[in-house]
């Protein structure tokens, strides 16, 4: 696999992931990943980005509850 950034080789590894949204930040220090061997930019395969997804839904639901 190429990066898309650098076109450099990708390797399976962990990537740190961090979002801010709707008056919260979430970080996680390891999701599986692809990671370029030059220029260290993850990609995030699509069962990661699901999983993600989903933690992140769970938690605007459980903030609704608390407004």
């Amino acid at each position: 696999m190429k990066c898309v950034h650098c076109a450099g080789e990708m390797e399976k590894r962990t990537a740190p992931f961090d979002i801010e949204r709707k008056g919260y930040r979430i970080h996680w220090n390891a999701i599986p990943a692809w990671v370029c061997k030059q220029c260290g930019e993850p990609f995030f395969e699509e069962t990661e980005v699901n999983k993600i997804q989903d933690v992140l839904s769970s938690i605007d639901m459980q903030k609704s509850l608390l407004a």
